[in-house]
């Protein structure tokens, strides 16, 4: 069995006027992420920890900002690509570990969606997937409110 794990990290600014999309849910709050998709840095960072664990590039290499196929795109479209293009190399997910920074909102009444969500979309199960949340003590742009990010750590396997 081939065993391989990857990193990944995305960061999108808070603005009024966008939804707050967070691990392929709606969450309920002021401001939302801004980006050419959804901005939903949660899904952005699992999508570049598979690719990198499977040595296929990056999001942005497999769905650039300037396509208009993928303008305003629900992200979990965009994994479930990913998803396939892994399958495509004969690799399945083994597990996903993910810690969201964010000041407001708290996020942990939120995860059990989002497990179930994205164990959906990624065809594995909730136990695979591990989700965190953190603060940055109100320190940098996160701290300030000025946007939120996520890490992802993916280990992939192939037969």
């Amino acid at each position: 069995m081939k065993v391989r794990v990857g990193m990944g990290y995305d960061v999108h600014k808070l603005v009024e006027g966008r939804d707050l999309i967070l691990g392929g849910i709606k969450i309920e709050h002021s401001l939302g992420l801004l980006g050419h998709s959804d901005a939903d840095v949660l899904i952005h960072a699992i999508c570049d920890a598979l690719l990198g664990a499977a040595n296929m590039r990056d999001i942005g290499y497999h769905f650039p900002d300037t396509s208009t196929e993928t303008l305003n795109v629900d992200s979990k479209k965009l994994l479930k690509k990913v998803v396939a293009l892994l399958a495509s190399k004969d690799y399945h997910i083994g597990n996903i570990d993910v810690t969201v920074c964010a000041e407001r909102p708290k996020i942990n009444p939120y995860i059990p969606a989002m497990k179930t969500c994205l164990s959906k979309v990624m065809d594995i199960t909730e136990e695979d997937i591990s989700i965190k949340a953190t603060t940055t003590e109100k320190l940098g742009f996160t701290g300030r409110e000025e946007g939120m990010s996520a890490y992802a750590v993916a280990l992939i396997q192939k037969d």
